[in-house]
């Protein structure tokens, strides 16, 4: 539970229909299962206790006085887990029967909610034997409450629809309950539960299973805790119900914002994996979407305590957070993020009534991404292709390799190519300054990076067009710009795309555009990147990026969790531990996080300037959008954490 991380379940024990003994000793088993485990929440599905399919059997006394005993049984035989479980059952109030959620931890009843939505369509006829949550009298001492019963051996058990569950230890863990149909409905009482406050919804299902349901019922649970910005847990009834006209299939969720975390059908047991309520709590405080919590004035009847320690990981955590792991849906993202950027600059073009783009075209990835976009974007206008102006300027760095690449691409895309040596400019900028060409410096790198704008920027006045600017994500996180040289142009169009995704979106074009182009593009993938600022060594890069600044795959796992979700520095190493278990020891992460966090502070101000450019993910250092910093903030609290954890 450290950093946040609960290990929720959902559980589908194997039951017999009205067997209420023995349905309990198979609940007991499945809650001591899941405590060892190391479970903290769990979700039992709807009416387990008596089975879902007992019919006009819920009528008889010996039914309920049955269940009620199998939960006074549960209640002793668990008291011991350190564990809140939702367990379904049949209660009587006032001459009316709920199908209810009894709300259990350490051998006590916290709560019963009953469900307040009954279907009676179809084949579901719930309203013959169950009364909604609407028909409870309300409380005299509480008036949002309801009645308060004894039942299963306790005294003043609330049955109350609508009540969260808030841990003491987590204030950030709030647990709903809703049951089965509650999520149907157009309006679920899990919304208002996420009003007030829940962070996690648990719903006690039993939903039969027909052909092509299980989608619907996939994308009710992902979309609602995708709206909610909650995580949701879903047990459904599974072997042992009455197959007398029906199936049900245990088809069990865990969803987190949106994103499904664990499923299981077709089976019985537990489904787990982890949820993050800091997250959930950090994008709550982001936006706006769901008011300020109101805790009601007897949720103090509803809070529970857990014992703090640190949640194994089983969830699914990808070391590439900005690319989808399933090939479809790259592809399908790579043409997304190409058709994003292009109509960017196909507006921007259009608006300024620019007669050409011009791109200074390196031979490295970011400038061919940067043409790639440029030319999708002329294709859009209807333009010819001839008004790309593709600049390409050798100095002193300057390889055969990527040098030929760059003429190539500029060909097999139908681009206007152009060759403007600045090495003799430089020279004489040296001369002019006192530099000497002996001291390779910042001084000597910069030079040639702020030349190469100056041409661009006159180039691009001659023509009546527009530069465009290839600097990347990642590079702009860590200030890997020089300042009023390829940091500034007229359009940024690769401004929020990170660099590992700049490589997936070239070999996307690649493999799409195949033939000799394909065959440039796939030789620039295998190029090294560097900015190739200092001379060759026997025709060869000598300064590779990442050699310098750590590596990319890295520093856009740190990017993505750091200033997307905010999470602090030691969850971050956490993290990337797991992700990048051998790939990296936690020697070399820790190193390059401090020098992540470092240049990040130190080189706002170059973020704080940026030219415009297309926003294409969830990420993006735009200062007037996404992030706003300012550009003398400290990092000493983020490294001395870091430093904390050596």
């Amino acid at each position: 539970m450290k950093d946040g991380f609960v290990k929720v379940a959902a559980g589908t024990p194997k039951i017999r229909v009205a067997d209420c003994e023995h349905n309990a000793g198979q609940i007991v088993a499945l809650m001591k299962q899941a405590a060892a485990q190391g479970v903290k929440v769990l979700a039992l599905p709807e009416l387990c206790v008596t089975g879902y399919t007992c019919g006009d059997l819920f009528l008889q006394p010996t039914l309920l006085d049955g269940a009620e005993r199998a939960l006074a049984t549960i209640l002793a035989e668990t008291a011991g887990l350190d564990m809140l479980t939702a367990v379904g059952l049949p209660v009587c109030c006032e001459n009316k029967l709920y199908n209810c959620a009894a709300i259990m931890h350490r051998g006590m009843i916290l709560g019963l909610i009953p469900k307040s939505h009954i279907p009676n369509y179809g084949e579901f006829y719930e309203a013959r034997w169950f009364s909604p949550a609407a028909a409870l009298s309300a409380s005299d001492v509480y008036p949002s409450a309801g009645p308060v019963l004894s039942f299963a051996g306790q005294n003043a058990v609330e049955l109350s629809s609508g009540k969260l569950f808030h841990c003491l230890s987590i204030p950030e863990l709030a647990v709903g309950v809703e049951i089965c149909e509650d999520l149907w409905v157009s309006q679920p009482p899990s919304v208002q539960m996420a009003e007030k406050g829940a962070a996690l919804i648990l719903n006690l299902s039993a939903s039969d299973e027909v052909a092509g349901k299980a989608d619907y019922r996939r994308s009710l649970v992902t979309g609602q805790s995708g709206r909610l910005c909650c995580a949701y847990v879903y047990a459904d009834a599974g072997e042992g119900e009455s197959s007398t006209d029906l199936v049900f299939s245990g088809h069990n969720m865990i969803a987190e914002n949106g994103t499904m975390l664990a499923e299981q059908r077709f089976a019985t047991g537990l489904t787990i994996s982890e949820i993050d309520v800091k997250k959930l709590a950090y994008e709550r405080r982001r936006t706006s979407s769901l008011p300020p919590a109101q805790r009601a004035a007897n949720s103090v009847l509803g809070c529970f305590d857990l014992e703090l320690e640190r949640t194994a990981l089983t969830r699914p955590i990808s070391p590439t957070p900005f690319i989808p792991a399933d090939a479809g849906h790259r592809a399908e993202r790579c043409e997304e993020i190409l058709n994003i950027a292009a109509l960017g600059l196909k507006k921007r073009l259009e608006h300024t009534n620019a007669s050409c783009a011009v791109v200074g075209l390196s031979g490295g990835l970011d400038s061919t991404l940067a043409i790639l976009i440029t030319a999708k974007a002329f294709d859009m206008l209807g333009r010819d292709r001839k008004g790309i102006l593709a600049v390409t300027m050798p100095c002193f760095g300057t390889t055969r390799r990527t040098r030929s690449n760059a003429e190539l691409l500029a060909q097999e895309l139908g681009a206007d190519f152009r060759e403007v040596s600045i090495g003799k400019a430089v020279e004489q900028h040296f001369a002019d300054i006192g530099q000497s060409m002996e001291d390779q410096s910042v001084t000597f790198e910069n030079a040639q990076a702020r030349e190469r704008t100056q041409v661009l920027m006159d180039l691009a006045n001659q023509r009546g067009g527009l530069v465009i600017g290839t600097g990347d994500l990642s590079e702009l996180a860590l200030g890997w710009a020089t300042y009023n040289g390829d940091h500034m142009s007229m359009y940024a169009v690769n401004a929020s795309i990170p660099k590992t995704l700049v490589r997936h979106l070239a070999a996307y074009e690649a493999d799409r555009l195949g033939g000799p182009i394909g065959d440039v593009l796939r030789d620039i993938l295998d190029t090294p990147v560097s900015p190739e600022l200092l001379p060759p060594k026997d025709g060869e890069i000598s300064q590779r990026t990442e050699d310098l600044v750590g590596p990319y795959e890295l520093h856009d796992f740190y990017l993505y969790y750091a200033i997307r979700w905010g999470f602090p520095p030691r969850k971050v190493l956490r993290l990337a531990e797991r992700a990048m278990e051998g790939s990296y020891d936690r020697e070399t992460l820790l190193k390059w996080l401090k020098n992540f966090y470092r240049r990040f502070f130190a080189q706002q101000f170059k973020r704080s300037c940026l030219p415009d450019g297309p926003k294409v993910g969830s990420v993006t250092l735009s200062p007037r959008g996404d992030w706003r910093m300012p550009s003398d903030a400290v990092s000493k609290l983020w490294l001395d954490e870091l430093e904390g954890l050596e």
